[in-house]
């Protein structure tokens, strides 16, 4: 967990770039990114050379040529300013946009392919060298610090993007996550990555649950860092911040690339994934001619947010399952679209859980009202009851400040339902299985969803008890009121006698 004086000197560097004219927040953090990028790059030829010289052997794939020497962070960092500001800009990062393997040895990283659009946009050498000090003086040695300092500068983050996105909130992120729990034979996606959030919570729920797996042979590790995590977006910064959000949480090479999921493309996604975690954008209508037309065939529409519904059931294998962010809309939507995609879920697929989130969940980008979706891909059906929570309290206040708040959450509550949902197989003695529809949790039967339309909205299941509240007459109100009249008119009196 990254600490309060960590915290305080990333919030001195976030101001320093401020007060040096770089407003955007995204800007700051891809400079930043930039940054850490070289740092890693100088950590990891140390690390090579620190080995080759206890087997007396020359460096295996050497980051830095003899030649190269004032390129690494631990040399240039030492420069004047003005000379730190020529080598970094003048040398450094070409060199950074030209690199090819730097991690596994085996071809071009994700993070050398992403870093090649990389523009140095850092103000004046002052500034630079004030960022470079205050970088160095953050002990980064404990393996989870850097991905939590870098965490810690995401949520810094204040404003939406373009396109409907916005960050996932953490917390959101990992409860998704617990209630999916990945396993090392998964092939976990995100079509719409962003910063890359599932798949950064993802790999640590594999580091937490199943190291001895991932890490028991090189095969093994391979198969963590190369073929594990695959996410997707069409906006390269967020692919640059994604990319180095999972190297600084320790996976090496994932699969993240530039991509219009929405959009026709010649690679064959079809079945190829096991897991979908996502939350992608609400960016309301596409054009039909971009869309790809396979999409069209699930469902004929233009919204966004049913178009990723089609696209996570194409993706999906047979057997593989998701857990999704959507609008309300989609749970209660009644056009032909939105009825057809919740009949597919709840007839042709196997719909297990909507859980009703407050609308400030996504406070300050958004105020929409969301829920989560779990289903798994069968093309045989299964449905038969769906677990409706109906989430009030997610830690923090829903306003805009987004205050924690960590007496008041529903998340701790909903995890261990679903897990004694999934232990117990609905078995006639579950506790969740004789609750009432008044509760904050309950099942309903595929029976009295299909006779509503295939509504999924939780208020057209919950049952609202009203307290009966009981009125004196208006015979005692009326002779209330006239004492009352009676009183003002004697102090009125009273108040003109002092008068005179």
């Amino acid at each position: 967990m990254i600490t309060g004086e960590i915290k305080s000197k990333v919030d001195r560097i976030w101001d320093t770039l401020w007060s040096g004219g770089i407003s955007n927040p995204l800007t700051i953090i891809e400079q930043l990114t930039y940054l850490l990028f070289i740092k890693r790059l100088d950590e990891i030829h140390t690390l090579r050379e620190n080995k080759a010289n206890r087997l007396r052997k020359p460096i295996e794939d050497p980051v830095f040529t003899p030649q190269q020497e004032k390129l690494r962070w631990s040399r240039f960092k030492d420069f004047a300013p003005e000379d730190m500001f020529g080598t970094v800009r003048d040398h450094v990062f070409p060199f950074m946009k030209s690199l090819g393997k730097f991690t596994s040895g085996e071809g071009d990283s994700t993070y050398s392919h992403h870093m090649k659009d990389a523009t140095f946009m850092m103000p004046t050498p002052r500034v630079l060298s004030n960022i470079v000090d205050q970088l160095d003086a953050i002990d980064m040695s404990a393996s989870d610090t850097k991905g939590d300092l870098y965490e810690y500068m995401l949520g810094k983050i204040a404003s939406a993007g373009q396109n409907g996105q916005f960050r996932s909130p953490r917390h959101i992120i990992q409860l998704m996550v617990d209630m999916t729990a990945p396993t090392p034979k998964d092939k976990i996606c995100d079509p719409a990555c962003g910063t890359a959030g599932f798949l950064v919570a993802s790999s640590e729920y594999l580091h937490a649950h199943h190291s001895d797996t991932i890490y028991k042979d090189a095969a093994s590790r391979r198969r963590f860092n190369e073929a594990t995590f695959h996410g997707y977006d069409f906006d390269s910064t967020m692919l640059r911040i994604g990319s180095m959000n999972m190297l600084l949480h320790g996976v090496e090479n994932p699969d993240i690339r530039y991509k219009d999921s929405l959009s026709e493309n010649e690679e064959d996604d079809t079945e190829r994934y096991s897991l979908i975690l996502a939350n992608p954008p609400f960016a309301g209508s596409l054009d039909y001619e971009s869309t790809a037309k396979d999409l069209q065939r699930i469902v004929k529409t233009k919204k966004t947010e049913l178009l990723f519904m089609a696209l996570f059931l194409r993706m999906l294998q047979t057997g593989g399952r998701a857990a999704v962010i959507v609008p309300d809309g989609v749970l209660f939507g009644s056009s032909k679209a939105h009825q057809q995609i919740r009949k597919i879920l709840v007839e042709d697929q196997k719909l297990q859980a909507v859980i009703s989130m407050p609308s400030g969940v996504f406070k300050p980008y958004a105020g929409v009202s969301t829920a989560i979706l779990f289903f798994t891909k069968t093309n045989s059906g299964g449905t038969d009851q769906v677990w409706f929570y109906d989430m009030q309290a997610d830690g923090f206040s829903l306003d805009d400040k987004r205050t924690p708040q960590p007496d008041k959450s529903d998340l701790p509550d909903i995890l261990q339902r679903w897990k004694t949902l999934k232990t117990e197989t609905l078995k006639a003695e579950s506790p969740e299985k004789s609750r009432k529809r008044t509760d904050q949790s309950f099942l309903v039967p595929k029976t009295d969803i299909v006779a509503n339309g295939y509504d999924l909205s939780l208020n057209r299941y919950k049952e609202v008890v009203h307290e009966t509240v009981e009125h004196d007459s208006p015979e005692t109100i009326l002779t209330r009121l006239a004492q009352l009249e009676n009183e003002i008119a004697k102090g009125r009196k009273e108040l003109e006698g002092l008068l005179g």
